[in-house]
């Protein structure tokens, strides 16, 4: 088990952008899945905490200055830059709407696991991934509302609940982990956690898929240009990013890119009201699949750029 779990961590770039065309493939499996998010999403966190190195995390928390610019960045500038990008390009409607609502987006629970992947540290990911979900319900309803008239029900407390479920019950199995099993067999154990991450990541991966044929198939043209849209926002985030904090330094601004690209769909699908346009829950699904094909397409980029000296 382990040399398969350690095999699955080697190769989870191709996992994981496998893990959404089986959802796409096998309706029922991705059934089978799709309520086990939160689950999958507990274990990941406990996951990625183990593989993270505290002092690092520490080191980032003594900058606050740098967090604050990467959230500033993610939950103010990039939604009023996408807002502009759609005024000027004609992009309106649903789609329009979709695209400034996934600019208010925080980072994806699985950045920190998708940093790992591509060879960056993941603790910079991580603290800000856990700071952008506390300030999401601060900052996503009102640019949501004010930008698209789009009311963005974001309840903290709940979303409290969830961050207590999602960040502090992994962070404490995690601490009691490190102390059983010591630093030297964990860093042993390495290889098999990070393929153990993998795979609770494609379980989300294959759930989040349920119903996106027969979605696509009633409007095939729109689904195409929504996919197109949701890859052009995921780079073109990320390029951007890495542009702006190329000052902090090469790993620091490649792993600010990678999250900031990477948003948390998840959180909005949870929120919309029943009656929001079906397009919208659509296109945040279509975003997966930049997202699950980011460590696949980005890999080998960030492997040459960190080799430069």
């Amino acid at each position: 088990m382990l040399r398969f779990l350690s095999w699955s961590g080697r190769h989870g770039s191709a996992l994981l952008a496998a893990s959404i065309f089986v959802g796409l493939a096998v309706q029922p499996l991705a059934a089978l899945f799709r309520d086990v998010v939160t689950i999958t999403v507990a274990g990941l966190m406990t996951l990625v905490l183990l593989r993270t190195d505290p002092a690092q995390v520490l080191a980032y928390l003594r900058r606050p200055a740098l967090i604050a610019a990467i959230c500033l960045w993610m939950l103010v500038a990039t939604p009023l830059l996408a807002a502009g990008i759609a005024r000027l390009t004609g992009l309106d409607g649903a789609l329009g709407a979709a695209f400034v609502i996934m600019a208010t987006a925080c980072a994806a629970t699985s950045s920190p696991a998708f940093a790992r992947l591509v060879g960056l540290g993941g603790e910079i990911s991580l603290v800000v991934a856990v700071v952008s979900t506390l300030l999401v319900p601060f900052t996503a309803p009102p640019l949501a509302l004010g930008l698209m008239g789009i009311d963005l029900a974001i309840s903290l407390p709940a979303l409290m609940g969830r961050l207590v479920l999602v960040v502090g019950l992994p962070l404490l199995l995690s601490i009691a982990l490190r102390r059983i099993l010591g630093r030297a067999r964990l860093l042993a154990l390495g290889p098999a956690v990070d393929g153990a991450s993998v795979w609770l990541v494609m379980l989300y991966g294959v759930g989040v898929m349920l119903g996106v044929p027969t979605a696509a198939a009633a409007d095939p043209l729109w689904t195409l240009g929504a996919l197109v849209l949701g890859f052009a926002g995921n780079f073109g985030a990320n390029i951007a990013t890495a542009l702006v904090f190329a000052p902090a330094g090469q790993r620091v601004s490649l792993a600010a890119g990678l999250l900031v690209g990477n948003r948390n769909m998840a959180l909005f699908i949870a929120v919309l009201p029943a009656a929001t346009d079906p397009r919208i829950i659509l296109f945040f699904v279509l975003c997966q699949f930049p997202l699950f094909l980011s460590p696949f397409l980005l890999r080998p980029v960030y492997a040459r750029l960190v080799r430069r000296p």
